[in-house]
């Protein structure tokens, strides 16, 4: 969770400096609903907790998509922050997310040697990868992109079933309101989960949406445990033969038997079962936001093989991966 920490803060224990990126044609609104979403969170906090500014290449006016007009007061050589957020941008293709990326290399330049977290969503995901800033990181991407960057940006560990991730300091969100996750794990990492639910009720966010009654209650968002938190992390970037209850314990320093009697008592089912359930959810988002077959999805996630993955997931929700696509995901 380094990315959201005060370790790299330029403030000497004073507010979270946090740059609002600007580049041309990149989508604002993204950036005004994190900022205010910062700012509500200073009003309920009673104090300056976290400041933010425009930032750019070089200072100066810059024109984001739609026309809109916008002005950076520092550029990103000069602006000691603590953070940085980069939008997203319009795109239909992937060929206008090579023709952005060509066009701003001297920002590319800058964000690879810019040495504080770097946090980004949607299609701004791809100015990360291609200033090197992901490679070897964990990280995920819009769903119709993630073929594409995949072979383009193979360094990336790419995980297009999980609607964020926070890879040392550097985090990735899914969608065009992937700032929202962004945003909430910074507001609770600061000034803790109750805050952030005043705000939720307050300012009436979305709540995730599951595709199936079997996975409710694996947002990370919602765990409020940091128990449960470490349980999930670890269960999803392991591998699935080797994710067992053993390994899990270890990993944790906690004995089997507390584990999985703390486990219960938090989320209400056993252990192993839990684990099942988190593993196969993978399975779920990758039926629902990506191309990949059942062979590779079953590579990908560590499983025995393809009929041992369909064999659990048609026991947990009643239906054959293809059927689930074919359900939930629209046919695609």
């Amino acid at each position: 969770m380094a990315s959201f920490d005060r370790s790299h803060s330029n403030s000497a224990g004073g507010a979270m400096k946090i740059g609002l990126l600007l580049y041309p044609d990149c989508m604002p609104a993204g950036l005004l609903a994190f900022a205010d979403l910062l700012l509500a969170a200073n009003r309920r906090a009673g104090l300056e907790v976290f400041s933010l500014c425009y930032v750019a290449h070089q200072p100066g006016a810059i024109v984001c998509a739609h026309g809109v007009l916008l002005s950076a007061a520092e550029g990103l050589d000069d602006a000691a922050l603590d953070a940085l957020l980069v939008p997203s941008f319009w795109a239909e293709s992937v060929q206008q997310v090579s023709t952005l990326l060509a066009a701003n290399q001297p920002l590319l330049r800058q964000l690879a040697r810019l040495p504080v977290p770097l946090w980004s969503y949607c299609t701004g995901v791809c100015l990360l990868a291609a200033s090197g800033r992901l490679q070897g990181r964990v990280a995920t991407l819009t769903w119709w992109l993630v073929d594409a960057m995949s072979r383009q940006f193979p360094e990336v560990q790419w995980r297009n079933e999980r609607l964020w991730v926070i890879d040392q300091d550097v985090a990735s969100a899914c969608g065009v309101n992937g700032y929202l996750p962004l945003a909430s794990e910074l507001i609770q990492q600061h000034l803790g989960a109750e805050v952030f639910q005043d705000l939720q009720r307050l300012m009436v966010l979305p709540r995730p949406v599951q595709a199936h009654p079997a996975f409710q209650g694996l947002s990370l968002i919602e765990h409020a445990s940091p128990l449960l938190r470490q349980v999930q992390l670890w269960v999803e970037d392991t591998p699935a033969e080797q994710a067992t209850v053993a390994r899990l314990a270890a990993a944790l320093g906690l004995a089997e038997r507390t584990l999985a009697r703390r486990v219960a008592a938090e989320q209400g089912q056993p252990l192993a079962t839990w684990v099942r359930t988190i593993k196969l959810n993978q399975v779920s988002q990758r039926l629902l936001y990506s191309r990949a077959s059942i062979g590779q999805i079953s590579e990908q996630l560590g499983f025995s093989s393809d009929s041992n993955l369909s064999r659990m997931f048609k026991r947990l929700t009643g239906l054959a991966p293809q059927d689930y696509r074919q359900r939930f995901g629209g046919g695609e």
